[in-house]
């Protein structure tokens, strides 16, 4: 069976998602596991489904656990520079050169210089590619 993925593009508002069909409704599935208020759209020439972004992460887990793993492409601009509203941003919405590396303050460890008002530190895209997979089951 094909692994299911989702892909965060620069500059596009909403998840490309796919996943296999397993009878019933993938839809419903979304719904069920986003919460029956989100909005997905089936993309029919596209073969994918267009989900807002700010499901990233619970989207992405759902799947692991549904298909057992699943691909996640995220992509960032090596043009946008990483500066205080990244290390001060909350949510896991990162799109700047630093790759998610500063976002939200995770690299609190590293001494930051402010060359500007809010600037700390190239136009072409980077894109990471991570797997994530289900948790093991543990016995009861």
């Amino acid at each position: 069976m094909a692994r299911p993925w989702v892909r965060r593009n620069f500059g596009e508002q909403r998840l490309w998602v796919w996943m296999p069909y397993e009878g019933g409704s993938n839809r419903r599935w979304l719904l069920e596991e986003l919460g029956a208020r989100i909005r997905p759209e089936w993309n029919k020439p596209a073969r994918r489904w267009e989900i807002a972004r700010k499901h990233l992460r619970v989207l992405t887990g759902a799947l692991a656990e549904r298909f057992g793993e699943v691909d996640v492409y995220l992509q960032f601009s090596v043009a946008e520079w990483c500066d205080t509203r990244c290390q001060q941003a909350q949510g896991d919405d990162c799109s700047c050169s630093c790759m998610g590396e500063q976002h939200g303050g995770a690299a609190y460890w590293r001494n930051w210089l402010l060359v500007g008002d809010t600037t700390l530190v190239s136009g072409a895209r980077r894109e990471r590619h991570l797997r994530v997979q289900a948790r093991p089951q543990t016995s009861p």
